[in-house]
């Protein structure tokens, strides 16, 4: 009977050795499972990072928002280039602008020969450039003061012809001018200026339709003025002025600058492309008659 009894008790003790090393040997796999999740910074589950560490993917910014950045930049550069570019090709079209008046005078018989006796150029932002009473070639018998505004002591310090002529050339030289019938002043000054860089405001249909006048009507200055630029001139009872007369037209040209530079630019693309010839119009020369006849 005690040999039995202690054999039942060795079993048991065999038992629970056995128990505990099983439990000891899977202790430090859950140790070792669990230091390396800490240690990677990443868990079983889905959370974020215990240690605070990210993947080195997530930290590079995307591709697609590098392009687009690029893609900003350049079209901001292009952008700038090209508001530069007309600021500066408005600039330059700006100072090659001048408006042109003159009053005359009457000499030989009667008043009948119109003369300069003071002549006036503004640039474009109406700033004067030229202004200057002229003494007459021949003798002044009429000095039409009503309308020009001279009298006979604006003359006896005046700057010679010749003289005012080559200034004035020296200041239109590569100019567009404006002026209102400004071939009279041109005729006066004895100057011939390119046809193409002349913007007469008392024959451009642009300035008649606006002011709803009739195409056919050719206004004077004072009726554009008044219709367009709601400004009275030549209301001075001392005569016309021309400085003001050649900043009126100036701006009555500003009016429509665009529109009439573009009609100037078409016409002269025409006139250097020109159409090409039409050959329909010679093919009756093939016919025989006019072939020799040993042919």
């Amino acid at each position: 009977m005690k040999r039995k009894l202690k054999m039942f008790m060795d079993n048991n003790n065999v038992k629970k050795t056995k128990r505990c090393s099983q439990s000891e040997r899977s202790e430090p796999h859950r140790s070792q499972s669990e230091v390396c999740e800490t240690d990677s910074g990443f868990s079983s589950g889905r959370s974020s990072p215990v240690s605070g560490r990210s993947s080195p993917l997530s930290a590079a910014p995307p591709l697609q928002s590098q392009v687009q950045s690029q893609v900003q930049s350049q079209v901001q550069s292009q952008v700038q280039s090209q508001v530069q570019s007309q600021v500066q090709s408005q600039v330059q079209s700006q100072s090659c602008v001048v408006s042109l008046d003159c009053e005359m005078v009457g000499t030989g018989p009667k008043g009948r020969v119109s003369e300069v006796a003071r002549c006036s150029l503004v640039d474009y932002h109406g700033n004067v450039l030229f202004d200057r009473y002229v003494r007459p070639i021949g003798q002044v018998t009429d000095y039409r003061s009503q309308w020009s505004g001279i009298r006979k002591h604006h003359l006896t310090q005046a700057t010679p012809f010749s003289q005012a002529r080559e200034q004035v050339v020296a200041l239109l030289q590569g100019k567009v001018l404006v002026g209102h019938s400004v071939q009279f002043d041109l005729k006066s000054l004895d100057l011939v200026h390119p046809g193409h860089m002349i913007r007469d405001t008392s024959c451009t249909r642009l300035l008649t339709r606006l002011a709803g006048f009739p195409r056919e009507l050719r206004p004077s200055l004072k009726a554009l003025t008044n219709q367009l630029l709601h400004r009275q001139i030549q209301v001075s009872r001392s005569g016309h002025c021309p400085v003001e007369d050649a900043v009126a037209a100036l701006d009555l040209y500003k009016l429509v600058e665009g529109e009439w530079e573009r009609e100037v630019e078409l016409s002269l693309s025409d006139e250097r492309d020109p159409a090409p010839p039409s050959y329909a119009s010679s093919q009756h020369y093939m016919n025989d008659q006019y072939w020799p006849a040993h042919l």
